[in-house]
């Protein structure tokens, strides 16, 4: 749906986005992960044209010279407290130029999508945190757009609200919503997500399909019996892949191919083996080491 092509964002000295190239393409849940200050609001802001390039190109790629109808989430959701929510989204279907004898229709039918029906005609600021989320996603989803840009969706929610938030984003992809998420949540990503980006210092780490990323590096785990610590230096010196945490080796990549080699020097120091397992990479492991 869309792609950037050595796309730069510049504000005076800063460079908020380095020569950034991906594609989010239709039917995808792209989640965007990085630092802050990575230039993922700003990337997002780029989509809804908010702000333009400095330099680079973005086009829509498979709906001919049409840019795709977007709905935006920002981070930070400012809402006239006095207003009914009702009538703060017939606001919104204004601005994105739905005819008066439709507002209401897609007011309710937006409304229903996030199961917020019920606070159509209660004041903004007498809603809790998370309907207020809710209801930004509702703003969002008005006029029923090609793609949704939600800058950190379930921010400061409990753990319930964030269920609900993550639960509503996976309708969404089930209906095939083209979605691109900046969040902090890992575990939102791991359970909502299709597609993965990673960025810091304005430059993109890593892109990969969610299903490829969490299956494409498997890794082995040999826990032994005590701590590691006397033994921890000679066993990173083996190979860059080995990694050491507590009472626990990790060997990655090629580092596999070592494993009896590993073995025998944890047994030759006197460790006993408890166990020996094959594992999947974790997200917070891939993030961890694109990042670092």
């Amino acid at each position: 749906m869309i792609e950037f092509n050595q796309v730069t964002k510049k504000y005076h000295s800063l460079t908020a986005l380095d020569r950034v190239t991906i594609a989010i393409p239709r039917g995808e849940v792209v989640g965007l992960l990085g630092p802050n200050g990575a230039g993922k609001t700003t990337l997002i802001k780029l989509i809804a044209g908010i702000i333009t390039p400095t330099s680079g190109e973005l086009r829509a790629h498979d709906n001919g010279a049409n840019w795709p109808t977007i709905g935006y989430k920002p981070e930070r959701l400012v809402f006239p407290g006095n207003l009914l929510a009702s009538q703060y989204l017939e606001m919104i279907a204004g601005v994105v130029n739905i005819g008066r004898p439709f507002r209401e229709n897609a007011v309710l039918e937006s409304l229903a999508r996030v199961n917020l029906l019920s606070a159509a005609n209660k004041q903004i600021k007498t809603l809790s945190k998370g309907m207020r989320q809710r209801l930004g996603l509702a703003q969002a989803l008005i006029g029923d757009p090609d793609l949704l840009l939600l800058d950190e969706p379930s921010s400061g929610l409990d753990p319930e609200g964030q269920e609900e938030i993550q639960s509503y984003i996976e309708e969404l992809r089930a209906g095939g919503k083209t979605i691109l998420m900046s969040t902090h949540q890992l575990p939102e990503v791991t359970r909502v997500c299709t597609l993965l980006i990673i960025l810091k210092d304005g430059r993109v780490l890593y892109q990969n399909p969610m299903a490829e990323a969490l299956t494409l590096r498997p890794h082995v785990a040999i826990q032994v019996d005590r701590p590691l610590d006397e033994a921890k230096a000679m066993l990173t010196m083996v190979h860059p892949g080995v990694l050491v945490d507590k009472n626990e080796v990790v060997l990655r990549d090629e580092a596999i191919g070592m494993r009896r080699q590993i073995l025998v020097m944890l047994i030759n120091q006197g460790y006993d083996i408890v166990k020996v397992e094959q594992r999947r990479v974790t997200l917070a492991e891939i993030y961890a080491e694109a990042v670092q």
